[in-house]
């Protein structure tokens, strides 16, 4: 589905947002593009907004390019990983995707904005770059001319056919005749004067299937019987969601001075540093993590993203079955950002700061108040009797509002060592009318006349994990299991714990096994810790599901990063998206499933981890209106990596 943050854009980006520490961070630097002047500092920080104007001008000036093409993506084209560890300074570099809309055809670009020329432009045949606002534009002009679909409307009682808002969703592909070629998306109806919330209000049974390089529709669904159009109030602002119940007494959190320093795009907090940045189709991106150890940073994780995400839904319907949609190829959660309020969206004491990104002409724009980073407290740290220490956080954090759903995206650091991944899921889900007394095993009533369906989300993440260094790397497979009854077991209650090295891409395509407790821990090969094991960090996974659509299915052909929950690949900066580059409409293959058929060795090598986490979600009646936060996520913690517990230098508290 179209982003509404797309579709806000011109809007909501003038608004101010007040920074509660605001005086103290004017001499501070951002690892975020907007707090950059024309030239950024450090090779990882994100395109200034003059750097963006400069590759797009680099892009047009060389004439390569129709003056009619727009721009999808443009984004940091990042130094190689082994010039930022030496410190090599390098050109500064723009990556971007470019498509025209008459001649169907996609390009890539890198320009040098260090040297002001075009260091590559390349044809991608075939490729169809993430949906926006545009395209939204266009099908709106296309099906509102049909007279098909105006029939269908009004017959539905739907007479003002301007209180319709018309939704394009990724249309995916399923070798449907007449949609092999060209940009196609699947075209929703909605009706908007039941409220602003027109999510609550589906116009069920009316889909168009358009093609935006034709200008036609290939086919309009006009299923019967007509289900009647919600029109009960589903809004959220304060005058719809009273009465309120009594306020909670006041809470306030007070903090003299951030507890973080931030050094040339830098984030330094208790032993913790890393840089970071908000990509359009990542989002927020973590770079060179490292933890202060015995007077020196030792690296643990080169660069952290989220690489796809799927949320195929469960209802096999005409109007239903293409709804799968791979929000950060086909959507980008950067673009989809949205600003976040002090004290609401993060605690009174979170600082926050902005980002740029380009819209479809390649002009940058602000996106204010998107990143927010703060402290919190985090419960014991570790206590045995009268010991005990308290704990803090750090917490660095987006949300990204992806069509009905907002996301969001935690990076929390932990004093003792650990680093975990928070996804938050909220926002409204995808619903459809239905007739009295219609049930569906594919969905769950939420609302009179309105019925959720049963979908999945999954998540998959690209951690580049260095632990100790880049240069040797291996991922050791942990399995509890019951030890055999018999005389070394008497009492029946033994277990081990087996641990298996996984040397190739093909033996590292695993699942969770909760029979045996199973766990990886990327280890390094070259550094061993005081009692002479090597040291490492293991991945802890937290909730998780399997796919409930077929392995032959479109939609797992073309997410085959869903065949395992945990893939492991030799490092390779240009395998970053485990669904392909350009997941819209691709038909399969690409991406984690295409790289691992080499089946290369892993076993001593700068490795990538890939970690796919899913929910399931069976709706209900109190997700409804607005969804109550459902939190997953996973943690990356050290497993010999330290010589003791690396908290047990936390000062006493009063």
């Amino acid at each position: 589905m179209l982003t509404r943050a797309a579709q806000k854009r011109g809007t909501y980006r003038a608004a101010t947002v007040r920074e509660r520490w605001a005086t103290a961070f004017l001499t501070m630097v951002w690892a975020v593009g907007a707090s950059f002047c024309a030239a950024a500092s450090n090779p990882l920080a994100p395109p200034t907004a003059a750097e963006i104007r400069a590759a797009v001008r680099i892009i047009r000036e060389s004439g390569r390019v129709p003056t009619s093409a727009r721009f999808g993506f443009i984004d940091l084209a990042e130094p190689p990983k082994d010039q930022v560890l030496r410190g090599t300074p390098g050109a500064r570099r723009v990556a971007a995707v470019i498509y025209d809309r008459s001649s169907d055809q996609t390009w890539e670009a890198v320009a040098d904005v260090s040297s002001s020329r075009l260091e590559s432009l390349k044809e991608v045949p075939g490729a169809q770059p993430a949906i926006g606002y545009e395209d939204t534009q266009q099908a709106d002009r296309i099906v509102r001319a049909d007279a098909r679909w105006r029939r269908a409307i009004q017959n539905r009682g739907i007479t003002d056919l301007n209180a319709v808002e018309i939704v394009a969703w990724s249309a995916g592909y399923f070798a449907l005749p007449e949609a092999e070629h060209g940009r196609i998306v699947r075209a929703l109806s909605y009706y908007t004067s039941a409220g602003r919330n027109f999510d609550a209000h589906p116009i069920e049974g009316v889909v168009a299937h358009v093609n935006l390089t034709t200008g036609k529709i290939i086919d309009l669904a006009d299923i019967g019987p007509a289900a009647p159009v919600s029109r009960e109030n589903a809004d959220l602002d304060p005058q719809s969601t009273r009465p309120y119940r009594q306020a909670p007494a006041p809470l306030t959190i007070t903090q003299p001075r951030p507890g973080f320093q931030i050094e040339d795009g830098e984030v330094r907090w208790q032993k913790w540093r890393f840089r970071y940045a908000l990509h359009p189709r990542e989002g927020l991106v973590l770079y060179t993590v490292g933890y202060e150890d015995g007077g020196r940073v030792r690296p643990i994780l080169y660069r952290g993203s989220v690489s796809e995400m799927v949320v195929p839904y469960g209802d096999p319907g005409n109007g239903w079955f293409f709804r799968n949609s791979f929000d950060v190829g086909e959507l980008g959660l950067g673009l989809s950002a949205t600003p976040l309020r002090v004290g609401v969206d993060c605690p009174a004491n979170c600082a926050l700061a902005d980002a740029v990104m380009a819209d479809g002409s390649g002009a940058p724009h602000t996106f204010s108040g998107v990143v927010a980073l703060y402290e919190r407290d985090a419960g014991i740290a570790w206590k045995h009797g009268e010991e005990a220490r308290r704990a803090r956080d750090l917490v660095l954090g987006f949300v990204s509002q992806v069509g009905n759903y907002d996301y969001g995206f935690d990076w929390i650091f932990h004093q003792d060592g650990a680093l975990e991944m928070r996804v938050a899921l909220t926002g409204i889900m995808a619903v459809k009318g239905v007739a009295d007394g219609q049930d569906e095993p594919y969905s769950h009533m939420v609302a009179k006349n309105i019925a959720a369906v049963h979908h999945q989300h999954f998540f998959t993440f690209r951690l580049d994990l260095d632990v100790d260094g880049a240069a040797g790397n291996r991922v050791i497979e942990l399995n509890s299991a019951a030890a055999p009854a018999g005389a070394r077991n008497a009492y029946g209650g033994a277990f081990t714990m087996k641990e298996t090295p996984l040397r190739t891409e093909r033996q590292a395509q695993r699942n969770l096994n909760l029979a045996s407790s199973r766990r990886w821990v990327i280890e390094s090969t070259s550094t061993k810790n005081s009692l002479d094991h090597p040291t490492g960090y293991a991945l802890l996974p937290g909730e998780n599901a399997e796919p409930f659509a077929a392995p032959d299915s479109w939609v797992r052909k073309r997410a085959g990063f869903l065949n395992a929950h945990v893939w492991v690949t030799p490092y390779n900066s240009a395998e970053r998206y485990a669904g392909g580059d350009y997941p819209n409409q691709s038909r399969g293959g690409d991406g984690l499933v295409k790289w691992t058929a080499a089946n290369r060795p892993i076993d001593n090598q700068d490795v990538v981890l890939w970690y796919t986490m899913g929910i399931t979600h069976n709706p209900r009646p109190e997700d409804w209106p607005v969804m109550p936060v459902h939190a997953a996520g996973f943690r990356l913690i050290p497993w010999g990596f330290f010589g003791r517990n690396p908290a047990i230098d936390l000062p006493p508290g009063p």
